[in-house]
């Protein structure tokens, strides 16, 4: 099956910027809603972040305003540009489908934002 492989990991502290990406073989990033997950200490992972094969986003509202999402199709990669990153943000943050029929979660990629 298509792995997907997040990269990226990062610890900076509150104010600053991140960027993250997401890999997977064909073109299975480009044809397909994509999103980003993210798994909190303690919590369940959850969608915060999705772009449709179409380009169109949506965010959680934790988040609007200072990420972005969006897709390269010539790399076939996804990416989250995350500015004015928060305590709250820290967490595995993970790519795969939006829709219940999902790829294998690969291993995310840790991100740690400091007061």
């Amino acid at each position: 099956q298509v792995q997907l492989v997040e990269s990226g990991v990062g610890l900076v502290q509150a104010g600053g910027s991140l960027r993250l990406s997401c890999a997977a073989s064909g073109s299975i990033i480009n044809t397909n809603a994509m999103g980003w997950y993210r798994q909190a200490p303690g919590k369940q992972r959850e969608l915060f972040a999705a772009i449709t094969s179409g380009g169109s986003t949506n965010y959680a509202d934790s988040v609007k305003g200072r990420f972005t999402i969006s897709r390269d199709n010539a790399k076939s990669t996804l990416y989250l540009q995350m500015n004015s990153l928060k305590p709250d943000d820290t967490g595995l943050y993970y790519c795969n489908f939006v829709r219940d029929s999902k790829l294998n979660w690969g291993q995310g990629t840790q991100v740690t934002v400091s007061s």
